[in-house]
């Protein structure tokens, strides 16, 4: 019993924060124009600095395990790969897309790092900012890839300039190899400096699960259930178990499995969305994913964070 109470305060208070969101939205406390400011300081200010902060400040070789990368990024390979075969057989090519992104994309900066953060603090966090670097590139990769694959034979032609700004243009991704470089290179940081970042990086969770609650909408849980289902038991129940068994494979174990279960684990990303409106699929089918999977991963959370305990995780 003190074990499951564990799990809940690990979980519960992340989805507390997310619901204030949407509590904040509801009573109108924050209007459209704000949460849009608000969304756009998390992604371009607060994250980038947390990311940067904690894995610059952290022991590289003590952080970074490579045996957990290699694994995370064969379970998004395989994850794109099966979920996209699954919709290539019975979707059409602009359901198609949408069912796979959503199958695979998890909501690794908003939702996996408090998680992880909660679960097992600083040491945590600093492993699973490292990931970042290298897992949100493979996922817009695979992500654009499977939008575009339904309509390979039109006239959408992606331009190197394009695929350079949807990978190397992410505010989060340069800010996590930054941070990897310091790290790595054991650079020195300023007195100064490291207080500003301290005092910037508080917010940063706080807000980006703030952002995920306020950008709620019923209205997106429309799609087609019997598409939508589907690709959230894909995402929160498929997925991790199917990375739970590749880290084991390959020699995986203790934290750094857990937060490869848990970052597998996370709901879909709320950019599906909007790269769904911008390359011709399934928007209404990404929003109800999107929807469903974070209403749904308090209960998956929970249960896969007692089965970590069990296993002294």
């Amino acid at each position: 019993m003190s074990q499951f109470y564990d799990v809940l305060v690990i979980v519960l208070p992340v989805f507390l924060v997310i619901a204030t969101g949407s509590v904040l939205k509801w009573t109108r406390l924050a209007d459209a124009g704000f949460l849009f400011q608000l969304n756009r300081i998390v992604y371009y200010l607060a994250l980038p600095s947390l990311l940067f902060y904690k894995i610059s400040t952290a022991d590289f070789s003590a952080s970074f395990n490579g045996a957990l990368m290699i694994g995370l990024l064969v379970s998004i390979i395989a994850g794109f790969a099966s979920s996209y075969a699954y919709g290539a057989l019975r979707y059409p090519p602009a359901v198609r897309g949408a069912f796979s992104q959503g199958a695979f994309r998890g909501n690794l900066a908003y939702i996996g790092l408090p998680v992880v953060y909660n679960a097992y603090g600083e040491k945590g966090l600093a492993s699973a900012g490292i990931l970042l670097g290298v897992l949100i590139p493979a996922m817009n990769f695979f992500a654009i890839v499977a939008l575009l694959m339904p309509h390979r034979n039109g006239d959408r032609k992606m331009s190197a300039g394009f695929w350079v700004r949807q990978i190397g243009g992410n505010p989060l991704i340069i800010a996590s190899l930054i941070g990897i470089a310091w790290s790595f290179f054991r650079l020195p940081m300023p007195k100064v400096i490291d207080s500003a970042l301290n005092i910037i990086t508080g917010m940063a969770l706080p807000l980006a699960l703030i952002s995920i609650g306020a950008s709620f909408s019923w209205e997106k849980l429309r799609g087609d259930l019997k598409i939508t289902v589907p690709a959230t038991v894909f995402k929160l129940v498929f997925l991790p178990l199917l990375t739970a068994l590749v880290l084991l494979l390959l020699g995986v174990r203790g934290q750094e499995l857990a937060i490869g279960v848990l970052f597998a684990g996370t709901p879909t990303a709320t950019v599906a969305y909007i790269m769904a409106q911008q390359m011709q699929g399934d928007a209404e089918l990404s929003g109800s994913i999107i929807m469903l999977s974070t209403i749904l991963s308090v209960l998956t959370y929970t249960i896969a964070l007692y089965c970590l305990k069990i296993m002294g995780l």
